[in-house]
């Protein structure tokens, strides 16, 4: 780091965000205590200061606002000022014109593992986060979030949309430094730990752990909450940091029909995922819009990227790369960025093909924000200040060891992470996918043709810095990360099917929910049931009776374990949304409560039921929590189960 950012940096540890350096000087030079040759030497002493400190603390002690926007499954060829050809994305395109952009930046394949690695600054499997489901999309307690960071240092912070990486404490956002918190469950709205029965269109979601309605499309709710929040951040003149992260475009893909009508002639799926982008588009213009009728854009960080490789848009334009979503090759992973900033000089076109990651995003905006960096945090990434400014790019890269850079980014999605499972180590222009292909692409950007043969000492030099890599990480990828139960914050837990712990994929959806859940293995139909092979794994907070309720269906629903569910509507979009599936009954006849493989109790279901509950001691600590219903279609998992502190 500069000594110019040492600098802010320490000086945002006393500058207030109301007085500004000129005011200070102004008032010292007034005080009559001073004879005129002290105030000349006040004089000397700013003049030179002037020509260390940089333009921006001396100008005004005001910090930026952050504004980050991360759509879902949206690509990098998915943004007309990318090269597509159909796409309508206006907004971005401009944006694109007036901002610093990385044409070389990478996140995860998916959507969990990129959001632990944006906002901590770390590895994904460094994380815990690795999967999207399987208790695997949990960021570790441990982990700083950018939202605690700027939190600590007198920023306001909220999180609007996609969270993803917990729906217990202490995993929520709410509980990582974000002040205001709106979001939906687990991966997307309509997954299993959403509210029952949601869809794209007027939803219910967790506003500070409360449910609240809305009404309006997802996309449209969340930008509007998040506009609230910045219109009285504005208010209070303090700064603010606002991440806005869409479920849009994630399958199922609903969108409003007057989006979906802009592409008339397309496949249906394709319409109805470029209308998603498209009306996300339109919300990043209104938010602009907004930041300048509040006086406040000059000074905003306005952050456009996305978290994985195209779900749906390869089929139209796809950059030349190879791959889409969860795939090791560029289409994966290299995803657009773009950050907007005046008053940092970040206002036109400039693009630098510096090879960067996502772990980059939390120290740059710390070095550009004079942000006090945690004291007990290494970042993996680096402070890419120097690349997204035009005046600095060339010089650095030509005179730093940027082009020797080595990245990794995999796709695990299983339960424990495998060794070079769909993994790319990149360095500039080359490419080792999966241990054994080299690409350069460069000259080969479809990664056609592998050329490792030619090229052994460069596989040799790569396959040495992942070896060296996961050495460092694999030590760690024992640490499960727990649910914590019994804690005051929190003292009544709902755990959903979506975090068991197992080698097949659980039910993370509640369309899987309402056909009964019954284990799939990746790409094929539900298996036979059989015996429950998955887990919960929780922490006990303290020694203590603790109640579990034992469900089928949700609280809300207020169904019988055995009874059947009738479909809801559908909404406007392409696919089937996931409440629109009737609900099967279960033949089940019993529940059963198994704690660290032992049964604790066992209880008949009685006809029309919604539940069952036991009341067990359980000594504080970690533990496997295993509840089951079972009858003649076999052992399955409770898909729900409640649990809370009863006693000492």
């Amino acid at each position: 780091m500069d000594v110019d950012y040492n600098l802010q940096s320490d000086l945002s540890r006393w500058r207030s965000s109301t007085v500004v350096i000129p005011t200070l000087l102004f008032d010292v030079l007034a005080m009559s205590v001073l004879p005129p040759y002290g105030r000349c030497a006040v004089l000397l002493f700013f003049a030179v200061a002037i020509t260390v400190i940089p333009t921006g603390i001396i100008v005004a002690a005001e910090r930026p606002n952050v504004v980050i926007v991360i759509a879902d499954d949206q690509g990098y060829g998915d943004l007309g000022c990318t090269g597509n050809p159909i796409i309508q994305t206006p907004n971005i395109d401009t944006l694109a014109r007036e901002s610093s952009t990385l044409s070389d930046y990478h996140v995860a394949p998916t959507c969990s593992p990129t959001r632990s690695a944006l906002l901590t600054g770390h590895w994904t499997n460094r994380t815990g986060v690795w999967h999207t489901i399987n208790g695997r999309s949990m960021l570790r307690a441990d982990e700083v979030t950018i939202g605690q960071i700027f939190h600590d240092d007198g920023y306001r912070t909220g999180m609007f949309g996609k969270w993803h990486l917990g729906d217990n404490y202490p995993y929520r956002a709410e509980d990582r430094g974000f002040d205001e918190v709106y979001r939906h469950g687990g991966g997307g709205v309509g997954q299993t730990p959403d509210y029952w029965n949601n869809s794209y269109f007027d939803g219910s979601y967790f506003h500070n752990g409360n449910v609240e309605p809305a009404e309006g499309f997802c996309t449209d709710v969340f930008f509007e909450k998040a506009n609230d929040f910045i219109r009285d951040s504005a208010a209070r003149q303090v700064p603010f940091l606002a991440y806005i992260s869409t479920n849009a475009p994630h399958g199922p893909l609903h969108c409003k029909p007057e989006d979906m009508q802009k592409y008339a002639g397309q496949p249906d799926r394709i319409a109805a995922f470029f209308g998603m982008i498209t009306n996300i588009d339109e919300n990043v213009g209104r938010t602009r819009e907004m930041l300048d009728e509040l006086g406040i854009a000059d000074n905003t960080i306005f952050v456009f990227t996305t978290d994985n490789g195209t779900a749906s848009g390869d089929d139209v334009f796809n950059a030349s790369m190879r791959g889409k979503k969860g795939s090791p090759y560029e289409g994966g992973h290299r995803v657009p960025f773009m950050m907007h900033w005046p008053a940092g000089g970040m206002d036109q076109a400039h693009v630098s093909d510096t090879l960067c990651h996502a772990v980059d995003v939390v120290p740059t905006l710390i070095d550009l924000c004079g942000v006090a960096s945690p004291d007990a945090v290494k970042f993996d990434g680096v402070s890419i200040r120097d690349l997204l400014t035009a005046s600095r790019d060339e010089s650095v890269a030509a005179t730093t060891s940027w082009n020797e850079r080595i990245l990794v980014t995999d796709s695990q999605r299983v339960r424990d992470p495998i060794k070079w499972r769909q993994s790319s180590v990149m360095q500039s222009k080359w490419r080792l996918i999966n241990g054994t292909e080299l690409y350069d692409i460069q000259s080969d950007p479809g990664q056609q043709t592998s050329i490792h043969g030619e090229h052994p000492e460069k596989v040799a030099e790569l396959r040495a810095f992942y070896e060296d890599w996961w050495a460092e990480l694999e030590p760690t990828f024992a640490r499960t990360t727990e649910i914590v139960i019994g804690h005051p914050d929190h003292p009544r837990v709902e755990l959903t099917a979506h975090d068991w712990i197992q080698e097949a994929l659980p039910p993370w959806n509640q369309g899987q929910i309402r056909e009964g859940g019954l284990p799939r293995r990746r790409g094929k139909q539900p298996v036979a049931a059989s015996t429950h092979q998955g887990h919960w794994a929780v922490k006990f907070e303290r020694d203590g009776r603790y109640q579990f309720t034992l469900r089928r269906w949700p609280e809300v629903a207020a169904t019988g374990i055995t009874d059947s569910l009738p479909a809801e509507p559908n909404v406007p979009g392409a696919d089937l949304a996931f409440r629109a599936r009737p609900g099967v009954a279960l033949d089940v006849d019993h529940a059963e409560l198994i704690i660290d493989g032992q049964t604790v109790g066992q209880k008949p279901i009685s006809e029309a039921t919604d539940s069952v509950s036991f009341t067990a001691k359980v000594t504080a600590g970690s533990h496997q929590l295993s509840p089951v219903f079972s009858g003649k279609i076999g052992t399955i998992g409770t898909f729900y189960c409640t649990v809370e502190r009863v006693g000492g």
